[in-house]
């Protein structure tokens, strides 16, 4: 659990492009928290968990997910979106055409 978490800190601070420092400051713990913990050297509590979830803006249990997992949900998420869209410009076709028939 610690690789993984620690891997998932990692890329979530390569994807905001913010150093150990600046995360730590954002979230309200030291840098030397933030080292140990991707370091693997310490396992972390519920609250520091959850401000680090906060500055990532996600959710905390994605924290703690293999990368393969979440890359799994994100593209999943795509997937309804792309649906969803789908649907609704379907949908707006209809609507376009009965309009049209009743001009």
């Amino acid at each position: 659990m610690r690789q993984i978490l620690a891997a998932n800190i990692k890329e979530q601070r390569r994807i905001l492009g913010i150093s150990q420092e600046k995360l730590a400051e954002t979230a309200g713990l030291s840098w030397q928290t933030i080292n140990s913990i991707e370091c693997q050297r310490t396992w972390v509590s519920d609250n520091t968990l959850e401000a680090l979830a906060s500055v990532f803006k996600i959710e905390t249990f994605l924290l703690l997910m293999p990368p393969e997992t979440r890359a799994a949900l994100s593209l999943n998420s795509t997937n309804a979106l792309l649906e969803l869209a789908e649907a609704k410009k379907t949908f707006d076709d209809a609507v376009y055409g009965i309009f049209t028939t009743i001009k």
